[in-house]
């Protein structure tokens, strides 16, 4: 069995719960259709959430982990994947806020058939991040932080149509699109219950609304409701739409989080306060951070058009770095997992063939010289970096060869960032403290014993700066579990809705 099979088998149960109900759409529609009409059952019973207690993991537990996990989905001004590197209004402005805190930060990408109340509730994620508007439906099930943003919701119709509508009056024959879990279908039905005369079309809740816009844009549908945010950055990359009235103003977006979290929801209001808070005349005043996220993801639109060109839509793409092919050629000679590989390369130097490190290590997978039978300035050559790092690392695994994949990957993870000595002292320690030394557990918690003198005096190889190898081997493992999930995700998108706005990994 190689390695990717061997490693895949032994995924946490919640990723693998995750890639699963992913794939399954891809394979059986009526499986997918089935669970949309029971959703929707429960949605009419008046709830968003099927978690009628949520678990408990307030701040001091998320510090203990040193993890914060983020609920987002998968769009511009979300997060999205920029020559394999993480980017996206929601995912920067909460990465500042994990740094702050000494936090990693992993993301949770909401699948097809994924509820994200319910991943919040059940303790699959720690904060929904993705451009919610404050409504009291969605209060019955989270609690919300204070807003850190302002939106007007407003109809976009396609321009097929042929009109600029002024009034909501005028679109009382024109069907308009949107998700039954969307704020904008709480909106619609009250204009409904006001007296005003609407079509309201519903599409699965899977469909955000960066993809309802291209759909307009190309003349699928007549007509969508949009936050002014979002529909000026898709103006940037979309040709084909016309503004319509707009039917709700001041929207305040926030973060979701679970009921009964008030430690967490303190440190993130106190964080928001920072970057956006209203004068005494009502005026929202933003930070000099929060401004420079508005203006690269709203606003300018220079580096979101040019990746999220329209051009692209109707391929199938399902890559993620610049490098996806030629990483998955030395994967498959050395026998590894080209997404692990990816995901090693993408924190050791962000694909940048000329990165050099403090310590001297240099090009795409950090290649120290001094311990490299190849010539420094070959290892500034892509290929020739990627041989070499593959080749390190299927040394590493073959190290420990005798541990289940899970274990095996971790310490071979941990021993390309720190070496094979530091991680030898480590084990040591563990047998020590009478902590078996083939478990990551025991072993990273070592490492960070290792920074204290009262234990590397005695360690062969004396002090470690284990922290920093415990977050690397954490960061990359959250990242391989991202990028799994974004893969699987990109090909049922394209299987299920080909032509339309899906999810583009990589230019």
């Amino acid at each position: 069995m190689n390695q990717q099979i061997m490693f895949q088998h032994n995924l946490k149960n919640s990723q693998l719960r995750k890639l699963v109900c992913i794939l399954a759409v891809a394979v059986s529609l009526s499986c997918s259709q089935e669970k949309d009409k029971q959703a929707n059952k429960q949605r009419s019973s008046g709830s968003l959430s099927t978690i009628t207690e949520p678990i408990y993991r307030d701040f001091a537990e998320i510090k203990r982990s040193g993890v914060l996990r983020i609920i987002t989905s998968y769009s511009s001004n979300t997060y999205f994947l920029h020559r394999g590197i993480e980017a996206g209004f929601e995912y920067e402005f909460i990465r500042n806020f994990a740094k702050e805190n000494d936090l990693a930060l992993e993301v949770v990408i909401a699948g097809e058939d994924d509820n994200p109340f319910d991943l919040l509730n059940s303790g699959e994620g720690d904060i929904i991040a993705a451009n919610y508007t404050i409504t009291e439906e969605r209060r019955e099930v989270v609690n919300f932080t204070r807003p850190y943003n302002l939106v007007d919701q407003l109809i976009v119709v396609s321009s097929d149509l042929g009109i600029e509508p002024a009034s909501i009056s005028e679109l009382s024959e024109v069907p308009i699109t949107v998700r039954r879990n969307s704020s904008y279908y709480v909106r619609l039905r009250e204009l409904q219950e006001e007296g005003f005369k609407l079509n309201i079309n519903l599409v699965p809740d899977d469909m955000d609304t960066e993809a309802l816009l291209f759909q307009v844009a190309n003349g699928t549908y007549e007509a969508t409701v949009a936050d002014d945010n979002i529909y000026q950055a898709a103006t940037k990359y979309m040709v084909g739409l016309e503004t319509g009235p707009v039917i709700a103003q001041n929207d305040t977006i926030a973060w979701a989080i679970r009921h009964g979290h008030p430690d967490l929801e303190s440190k993130l209001n106190r964080y928001l306060y920072k970057h956006f808070r209203f004068d005494q005349n009502g005026v929202p005043k933003r930070s000099a951070f929060l401004n420079v996220l508005r203006k690269k993801y709203f606003e300018s639109g220079s580096q979101i058009a040019d990746y999220f060109s329209p051009e692209f839509q109707t391929e199938q793409i399902s890559g993620i770095s610049p490098y996806d092919s030629l990483i998955q050629v030395v994967a498959n000679e050395y026998d590894l997992d080209w997404v692990m590989m990816t995901a090693v390369a993408a924190q050791e130097s962000k694909f940048d063939p000329y990165s050099e490190s403090w310590a001297g290590a240099v090009g795409i997978m950090q290649i120290l010289p001094r311990f490299s039978e190849i010539p420094e300035d070959s290892l500034y050559v892509p290929e020739i970096n990627i041989r070499e790092g593959a080749r390190i690392l299927k040394e590493h695994l073959e190290h420990y060869a005798y541990l289940d994949s899970t274990e095996q990957w971790k310490l071979a993870l941990a021993t390309y960032n720190a070496g094979l000595g530091h991680l030898a002292d480590a084990r040591r320690l563990a047998i020590d403290h009478n902590k078996d030394p083939n478990k990551w557990e025991n072993v990273s918690d070592a490492l960070l014993k290792l920074m204290q003198r009262k234990y590397y005096q005695n360690a062969r190889f004396g002090f470690c700066r284990g922290i920093e190898t415990v977050r690397y081997v954490k960061e990359i493992m959250n990242r391989y579990e991202t990028y799994e999930a974004i893969l699987a995700l990109s090909r049922t998108q394209n299987a299920r809705y080909p032509g339309v706005l899906g999810i583009k990994t990589f230019n």
